[in-house]
This record gives C-alpha cells, structure tokens and sequence, in this order.
C-alpha cells in the first residue's frame, strides 16, 4: 500500500487535521509546523496541542511503539500511531477509549488492526511502559537528539541536563509586561483581577515587571490590549535591553528588530525622545512590527527594510549611542517554544549560523560611534554562538572591549534561555 488517506478529508476530525500535519512534517523536517497550524480554524487547541506534542515527544513515541512491533509503518499510519500514543501516555484529559477508537478509525482497513493492537498493549501496559521508560537513556526518556544531549550533558552534567530537557517539555507560558509609561503593574494586575483573570507575577528579576498569563486566557481578551498597555514577551528578553540600558536622546539601532519585543521595551525606556531605528530584513515582518508599535503608540520608531549583514557604505555617515543586534540562533534556550527547532539542530547548522552572527557583528561596529554600547544577544545556550563566539571576534577587533554578559539557564531562571553580552568601541586617541 503505497499511500494511506486519513478518514476525515473535509477537516472536521482534529484528529485526522492533526495526522495529516504531522505526516507532512515527518516527510518534511524543516516544514514548520506552525504554518499549517495557522490554517486551522476548527478544534485548534486540541490539534495543537497534538502536533506540538507529538513533534516535541517524538522519540519517546518512537521508543514506545518500537516495544510492541518490529517494523516501521508508512508515515501517516505512524502518524496516527503517534497521535494514538501521545494522548494515552501524556493527555489525562482525553478519554482512551476515544484516543484507541478515533485513532484506528483514522487509517485505512488494512493498518487498522496494526494501529489497534499497539495502542490497546499501550493502555493496558502503560504502567509498565511509563517504569521502563523512566530507566531508558536522556535521549529517549525526554525525546532529544543525541547530539544536544552530548554536548549538554559535557557543559552541564546529567542532572541540569535532565531538568533543562524535562523544562523544554513542558508547554510554555505566556507572559506579559505592562508598559510603564501608561500602567503600572499592581493597576495592571487590579484590571485584570476585574475582568475574572489572575495573572501570577513572574519570579524573573528585571526593571519591569512581567506577570504569566493563566493557561486558556487569549492575549487580546487581557484588558489593555487595544490600547497597547502591555507587551506580550519572555521576562528573558528583558536581560538585552538592560544590558544596553537605552536612555532618552539617544539614537539607538536595533539591528535584527523583528519580532519586536525588545523593540517595544526600548521605545517605552526612550519615550519617544532622540531616535530609535528598527532595521529588519524581510518585509513581512516590517509589516507586523508596524502593527505592534502602532498598537503601543510608538509610531515615531523609524522602520527600516535592510539586511544588517551589509557594511555601511562609504557615504554613509550614521553612527548611533547604543545598538542592539539580537542575532539568529540554534534556539536552544526556547525549545519549549519551538518543538520543532530541536531536531534542526546539527553541526553543519551550528557553524553557518556562526558565519551570520559574525557578518552581523562585522557589519554593526563600524555603525557604533566611538565610546557607543552594542549588546550581542541570543535565545541559545550553546557556547559556540555565545561567550565562545563574542570573545574571539572581540580578541580580532582592538577597538571593541568586552565588557560583560549575562546568561539564563531554564531551569534556574524560570524563564527562556538566553545570553546577552555587552560590548563597547573603545574611541581612538585621536579622536
């Protein structure tokens, strides 16, 4: 049988939408899942919540069906089996007679007593199962590529290695920080309380305060959202900026601006006086953060369509206080974010990301004016992009000094990984 179709061809089975994204994913790894997700209209939470969980769990999907049968199926049978499996080990919510019977309904006649007999030894073993895997190795335990467990493992021991994976296991949290300039945050924190929403302040410490959203709650429902009071954003991400510490009057770049959060943290430190310039290369994502600041009232910030990996020209004379180049990464300090990007993750990868960030710093220091600050940050936790990579490009640039750097660990800092360093261009003596 050279293909197998799923049941449901009219999308009203979220199992069945939820299969046929899968397959396409396991056919396609670098297909992000997200984009067919954001065509979803019906049951969107439940087929989410099965795509993410099977991508983020595969291996130790993989390791549990291979205890109950000896070959590798199709793809779509083994995504039905991954769906079938995820909610009767990981979804409590979900009735196993409904996991078993839906499932096997998905596939064809002929992989139907296949599916069944894996999934029925599943729900009735799963005591059993749950035991064993407890015992088996980091990477299937926890469903990680042997390549971060390594390298995890060397840098941070088994234990923190095990923590960081059962943290990027988990679903993540959003979180929101009310702008300051137009709210503070036990005001913010009272209108939500009015509108049925108790929002839990985050442990992270930083200069403005973040709160975690409750699990169910949709971003433009929290009061404030029209009216931009508040940012949607990791309290990770407010490390960068503090770094940088933009003040009123400066002229400040944000190199690589989209998303926009620490954009929006800028703007509201700077307050709409001197010159904040957001630079992003795709126009698509221009296009949103318009949106974003337009939603914070911070229409004055200059937005910019360029490629930060371009050297100024000759002509050009700009220079700015304070720059911040917030770089492409490996993500690996925001897996629970992005399921999907830890089976990116390779050697090849590692090194041709190392050529961007290295263009990206090359090209930004003669942007900097003598005596100015240019913060280096990531979403990684890998060395090679971080402290490794910053020290030895500063050790071949004399007029940059490191200067210092700070770095979250998940577990410890209950919130994305993340690194942050600052550098500053040392001024000529004859200037």
């Amino acid at each position: 049988m050279n293909r197998t179709r799923f049941k449901s061809d009219d999308r009203d089975d979220p199992r069945a939408v939820a299969a046929g994204i899968i397959t396409e994913w396991l056919a396609e790894p670098d297909h992000f899942p997200e984009r067919s997700l954001s065509r979803v209209k019906r049951n969107r939470a439940f087929v989410t919540e099965l795509v993410y969980g099977v991508v983020r769990r595969l291996l130790t999907l993989e390791w549990i069906e291979n205890q109950f049968m000896s070959h590798s199926p199709p793809r779509p049978v083994q995504a039905i089996l991954h769906i079938g499996v995820y909610q009767l080990i990981f979804m409590d919510d979900v009735e196993e007679y409904a996991a078993v019977h839906e499932s096997v309904g998905l596939a064809e006649e002929g992989w139907r007593g296949l599916i069944n007999a894996v999934l029925r030894r599943v729900q009735r073993e799963r005591t059993f199962v749950l035991r064993r895997l407890s015992r088996a190795e980091l990477t299937a335990r926890y469903s990680f590529p042997d390549e971060l467990v390594r390298r995890w493992t060397r840098h941070y021991g088994e234990t923190d290695t095990a923590r960081l994976c059962e943290w990027h296991n988990e679903p993540p949290q959003t979180c929101v920080r009310p702008d300051p300039r137009r709210i503070d945050a036990p005001a913010f924190e009272a209108r939500c309380r009015e509108a049925g929403i108790e929002l839990v302040p985050h442990p992270f410490r930083a200069r403005d305060r973040c709160f975690v959203l409750p699990r169910g709650v949709a971003v433009p429902d929290v009061p404030g959202y029209r009216e931009g009071l508040f940012t949607i954003q990791d309290p990770s991400t407010l490390t960068a900026v503090d770094l940088l510490d933009p003040q009123p009057g400066e002229t400040v770049l944000d190199a690589c601006a989209a998303p926009g959060g620490k954009l929006q943290v800028m703007a509201a430190r700077m307050n709409g006086e001197g010159r904040l310039v957001a630079m992003e290369k795709h126009a698509d994502r221009v296009d949103r953060l318009r949106e974003n600041l337009e939603r914070t009232r911070d229409g004055w910030v200059e937005l910019r369509i360029a490629d930060a990996t371009e050297p100024p020209s000759p002509e050009e004379q700009e220079t700015f206080d304070a720059i911040l180049l917030d770089v492409p990464c490996t993500n690996t300090g925001v897996l629970r974010r992005r399921a999907d990007a830890r089976w990116r993750f390779s050697p090849a990868r590692l090194k041709k990301l190392n050529r961007l960030q290295t263009a990206l710093l090359d090209a930004a220091l003669p942007r900097l004016r003598p005596g100015g600050r240019l913060v280096y940050s990531t979403c990684s936790l890998e060395e090679e992009e971080n402290e490794k990579l910053l020290r030895g490009w500063v050790s071949g640039h004399p007029d940059a000094h490191f200067a210092k750097a700070r770095k979250n660990f998940p577990p410890r800092s209950h919130s994305d990984g993340s690194y942050a360093a600052l550098v500053r261009k040392i001024p000529r003596e004859d200037s």
